[in-house]
């Protein structure tokens, strides 16, 4: 049982959410249409909330957590992406907000109140420190991640294309018979 409750919060993803086998996502979690979690994901909603939204793809061996409310954080953090948001192998988010046509790269980690805003290429391996925000329509890279240069036009169509490419390979996984 991969998609499965905690604490009586259960997974509320849409009809065309693809989930791996292989995937684990639990707790209070929405996922919106067309979006895909790939091979051994960790989408964990166990001590807040998560909400991805549509044509977003959390690729192969990510971890997506969130940030407990307590003493020293009384409002925690939830982990929030929205619409097409394409999150490379490996990548850790965790108790931060993603806005829509986002590039994470592969092994990137972004931390605890980090903000990115819309349009956003985040270079593999880069790491976004807790409470930084990133700025619409940069390159981000290095650790800490620093804006490198602005985006191209070609690069702001890629967002759009890599997510809904992702939905039709996601769409041909779920048409495979694996009985």
């Amino acid at each position: 049982m991969n998609v499965r409750p905690y604490q009586g919060m259960t997974p509320q993803l849409a009809d065309n959410v693809f989930v791996d086998p292989s995937a684990v996502v639990l707790g209070d979690v929405e996922i919106g249409e067309h979006s895909s979690v790939w091979p051994m994901t960790v989408i964990r909603g166990d001590m807040h909330r998560i909400r991805i939204g549509r044509y977003s793809s959390i690729q192969d061996g990510s971890v997506l957590h969130i940030t407990h409310a307590g003493p020293y954080n009384p409002d925690g953090f939830p982990l929030i992406l929205g619409d097409h948001v394409t999150v490379g192998h490996q990548a850790m988010l965790h108790g931060c907000t993603l806005g829509s046509r986002i590039l994470v790269g592969m092994g990137a980690m972004i931390m605890d109140g980090a903000v990115v805003e819309d349009e956003v290429i985040i270079g593999a391996g880069s790491l976004v420190p807790p409470g930084k925000t990133l700025k619409s329509g940069y390159l981000y890279v290095g650790r800490p991640a620093k804006p490198q240069r602005e985006l191209t036009q070609k690069e702001k169509e890629f967002f759009t294309y890599t997510a809904e490419n992702y939905a039709r390979l996601a769409a041909k996984h779920q048409a495979e018979d694996w009985a």
